[in-house]
């Protein structure tokens, strides 16, 4: 993402094996468009989710060790 000046950030997350906070979904915002990105599980785990937002373990297309490379480079160049 190029241009502007200021991004949202918005977020959906489930709890983990040890109740951490896990990203599982992610959109990065700015005035012209914005960018959606599902994470999957960081652990194999049987398919399960969250009846309070719908979200569930086995969405997703980006594997978990990857998200502080895809923030870092959404974000790069805003303040």
């Amino acid at each position: 993402m190029t241009g502007g000046r200021e991004v949202v950030i918005d977020y959906e997350f489930l709890r983990g094996q040890e109740n951490e906070t896990v990203v599982k979904e992610l959109c990065v915002a700015r005035a012209a468009a914005f960018e959606m990105f599902r994470f999957k599980s960081p652990n194999k785990m049987t398919n399960h989710g969250s009846t309070a937002n719908g979200l569930n373990w086995s969405d997703g297309h980006i594997e978990y060790k990857e998200f502080h490379t895809v923030i870092n480079e959404t974000v790069e160049g805003f303040s």
